[in-house]
């Protein structure tokens, strides 16, 4: 179950603009910026994504509030560099404003989201091997695939291999207690699968198995 293992290591290589690495990046920015501005952190180093993300881009504090500049500007960036919908970013918001009322709920609250993402795509890697080999111009198809994957991840009772079904299980348990939909799921997904395509291959021994 390892095709994206690797996507959620960190890799010292220099990458495009347009990655894995920086939309998973991106994504994390996101939701420390929503915690920062809920629950008035001041202190940067609690939310390590946003005080990389400020550094690099030079993004000033704004209101005296920190997390709400850093929430617009790497909102802005996922709609415009990677396509991602207004509802992605709602049922987020909705996500945090729900399981994190403190700061203690914090560190708590982004290690089950880390679990949820890594589980998810680990099981998205092994369910839809073939299928994330088809070209990049196959998009509609690829995405109606995703869709009715993650469906299946959180709908059916029973899977014939006892890692897949365990998983599938905890990724819904993650899904449920986290409060995200399929539309959710389907859409970070896909956009992961796509930019991973675009990715260079690194080592031509780095074929996966079946």
């Amino acid at each position: 179950m390892g095709i994206f293992a690797k996507l959620f290591n960190k890799n010292s290589e220099e990458v495009s603009s347009k990655n894995v690495e920086d939309f998973v990046s991106l994504t994390r920015v996101y939701f420390q910026s929503v915690i920062a501005a809920n629950l008035g952190i001041t202190n940067i180093r609690f939310v390590p994504d946003v005080a990389n993300f400020k550094r690099l881009f030079k993004i000033p504090t704004q209101g005296g509030r920190l997390g709400q500049a850093e929430k617009t500007a790497s909102r802005k960036m996922l709609m415009q560099d990677y396509g991602i919908s207004e509802n992605f970013f709602k049922e987020i918001d909705a996500s945090v404003k729900k399981h994190c009322r403190t700061q203690n709920d914090v560190q708590g609250y982004l290690f089950m989201y880390q679990g949820f993402s890594n589980d998810l795509m680990m099981l998205m890697g092994n369910l839809m091997q073939w299928k994330f080999r088809m070209p990049s111009i196959f998009k509609g198809a690829l995405r109606s695939m995703t869709e009715k994957t993650v469906h299946e991840v959180c709908t059916k009772a029973v899977w014939k291999k006892d890692d897949v079904h365990k998983t599938a299980m905890t990724v819904r348990q993650y899904k449920e207690r986290l409060g995200y939909s399929e539309q959710w799921m389907t859409e970070y997904v896909y956009n992961i699968v796509m930019l991973a395509k675009k990715e260079p291959k690194k080592k031509a021994d780095g074929q996966e198995k079946a």
